[in-house]
């Protein structure tokens, strides 16, 4: 496998992008928007919430997501061959 292969398996699956080692999806939901970020190098998962003006993204603690969301998340890891456990670690 190629370096950034786990960020490129990502990239896809529906909604993610790819930028060298690093993959990314947006998911929006009833009020709340989201930006998720996959880091190959360290194996970790980082939520960012987007403001209402869709520029401005604050980095926000997982247990602040909605479980439905981490969810999807962990099943998009698992469908790109990444260890959804992943999603749970802590930096």
């Amino acid at each position: 496998m190629s370096d950034a292969a786990d960020a490129a398996a990502l990239a896809d699956l529906e909604g993610w992008r790819a930028e060298g080692f690093a993959a990314r999806v947006h998911y929006r939901g009833a009020d709340d928007r989201y930006s998720i970020e996959y880091y190959e190098p360290s194996a970790c998962v980082l939520y960012w919430k987007v403001k209402g003006d869709g520029e401005t993204a604050v980095p926000v603690g997982r247990e602040t997501v909605p479980d439905p969301l981490r969810a999807r998340v962990r099943e998009d890891l698992s469908e790109a061959g990444i260890d959804p456990e992943v999603e749970s670690r802590q930096l």
